[in-house]
């Protein structure tokens, strides 16, 4: 009677093609578990290695509305695109004494050139808002506050803005920092250009 039991059973060894086909499934399954739990990743543009590069970004913005904002990633940070309403514009103007670097003139996070001005962007397009989602704080990333009026934690003529929640720092629809808060400097304007119309560049201003 021949021994079969378990412990004297010796599977045989895998061949290199079926060893290489497991190694390839379970990365696919891990990969595949990975794009679950950050789903955001998948509207992030270029490729990680541009990204680690620097590389710069290619938007398009053909499909963002009056009042709306998108988010894109460049060099590892949060890049928030915003085409405002002629109402926000206006706002603007309403604002300028009460925040603490209105022209954009200080060097810690300078501004461009092109971006020096009351909407903090390039003139052919003043509704375009081109901005780095991070508080000059101490980095946590400011939220939309954009209705105008009394709210919690804001002004009773609050104009629309952003709030960063972990400090209280306040930013007015162009990402310029209220007075007396914590945070010390404007939102960063990133280098950006106009590839057509409805295409933005981040990363790069050559026509700056």
């Amino acid at each position: 009677m021949s021994d079969a039991s378990p412990s004297n059973f010796t599977p045989a060894p895998l061949d290199s093609s079926k060893r290489t086909w497991l190694i390839a499934s379970t990365c696919a399954g891990a990969a595949g578990t990975v794009a679950l739990a950050t789903p955001f990743v998948t509207s992030f543009a270029p490729s990680e290695k541009a990204k680690a590069a620097g590389a710069a970004v290619e938007v398009d913005i053909s499909g963002l509305k009056p009042g709306e904002k998108l988010t894109v990633e460049w060099r590892g940070k949060p890049v928030w695109v915003m085409r405002r309403t002629p109402e926000q514009l206006a706002t603007l103007a309403k604002v300028d004494a009460e925040l603490a670097d209105p022209k954009s003139q200080r060097n810690a996070f300078p501004t461009p050139e092109y971006a020096r001005n009351e909407q903090r962007a390039r003139q052919e397009h003043p509704e375009v808002l081109v901005l780095v989602g991070i508080c000059t704080h101490l980095g946590c990333s400011p939220g939309d506050k954009f209705t105008p009026g009394a709210q919690p934690s804001l002004p009773d003529d609050w104009q629309g803005g952003f709030f960063c929640a972990c400090h209280g720092s306040t930013f007015d629809l162009s990402g310029r920092v209220f007075k007396n808060k914590p945070a010390p400097d404007n939102l960063e304007v990133p280098p950006y250009m106009y590839l057509a119309d409805n295409k933005l560049l981040i990363g790069e201003d050559k026509k700056a």
